[in-house]
């Protein structure tokens, strides 16, 4: 009997994971990735950021915009504490500025994240979009990014280390399937685009069901592939040790409502790199071709120097 986790189980373990205890007036916790290794998903503290926030709004608003930067590497295994600031109530608008700090190894709490979130009144106002979904194939038509991992672990056997090969068969709770092979191990140079449906690999229901849960698990998966696109042009990778980096900032615009277990696609592009960063953007589409979230990032990307 296989002792990796179910479905279902990967998504309890999920939202325990996205769901913030509050501690004190505007001060919450977040748990712990318990089976990690080493350093925070910048996801993790971004999505766990943004429950935060939501939790101390309470007058009907919803967010729809988050902007956050990254100071420092969170280590998995300690909690971390989120810190409110409610700098705006307004009658249509609201926002709140969130520092996420972690307690180094030298007993002394750092902040690692800082964060501002815009929440608005549901409202009806003019529309339009000018930016339609790309024609790609569907989910239903793609592999499992995981049956690809499967195939590269095999065929790289002893050249990869345990850590990689770890990391590499790590169970997920978000499902993916990238409409072209999984970049990060090939070397050859390509154009800076890409395409990858996800959602979670299990349904979400009950008291858990919330439109606060569905938006901080996009915000989750929204730290997915978004930095390696900017390595794409440059036929180099992360996996391969090729490169160092690390996400500097992150920004988030929801669109409109979403559910995080029905497949979402991601496109992403990168249209600059230069001076040790990428910059990377990303577009979220329901199956209708909605467009329910644009996301923009830029990342520390720095070729490795081997000595």
């Amino acid at each position: 009997m296989s002792d990796e986790p179910t479905n279902k189980e990967l998504v309890a373990d999920l939202v325990r994971l996205l769901t913030v205890e509050k501690r004190a007036a505007d001060v919450y916790a977040g748990p712990p990735q318990t089976d990690g290794i080493g350093r925070v998903f910048g996801g993790q503290v971004l999505a766990q950021a943004l429950q935060a926030a939501q939790a101390s709004v309470s007058d009907g608003k919803s967010a729809h915009s988050l902007h956050a930067y990254f100071l420092r590497g969170g280590r998995e295994g300690a909690g971390i504490e989120y810190r409110i600031a409610r700098d705006f109530d307004g009658r249509s608008f609201a926002n709140r500025r969130v520092v996420a700090s972690q307690e180094g190894e030298d007993g002394i709490a750092v902040p690692i994240l800082n964060l501002t979130a815009s929440f608005q009144l549901p409202e009806e106002g003019l529309e339009h979009i000018d930016s339609p979904m790309p024609d790609v194939p569907r989910p239903d038509d793609l592999r499992t990014d995981m049956d690809q991992r499967r195939e590269i672990a095999e065929a790289w056997g002893d050249r990869l280390s345990d850590q990689q090969r770890r990391m590499m068969l790590r169970p997920r709770p978000i499902e993916m399937r990238t409409t072209d092979r999984l970049h990060w191990m090939s070397s050859e140079p390509r154009s800076p685009r890409a395409h990858s449906w996800f959602r979670v690999c299990a349904p979400i229901s009950g008291a858990n069901d919330t439109p606060e849960l569905h938006r901080a698990i996009i915000t989750y998966a929204s730290d997915y592939t978004l930095l390696g696109t900017s390595a794409l042009p440059h036929g180099l990778s992360w996996m391969r040790g090729e490169l160092v980096g690390a996400s500097l900032d992150h920004a988030l615009w929801f669109h409109r409502d979403a559910r995080a277990d029905e497949w979402l696609l991601y496109a992403t592009d990168a249209p600059w790199s230069g001076g040790g960063r990428g910059f990377n953007r990303g577009r979220i589409f329901n199956l209708a071709g909605e467009l329910v979230a644009s996301v923009a990032q830029e990342g520390m990307m720095r070729k490795r120097v081997k000595g």
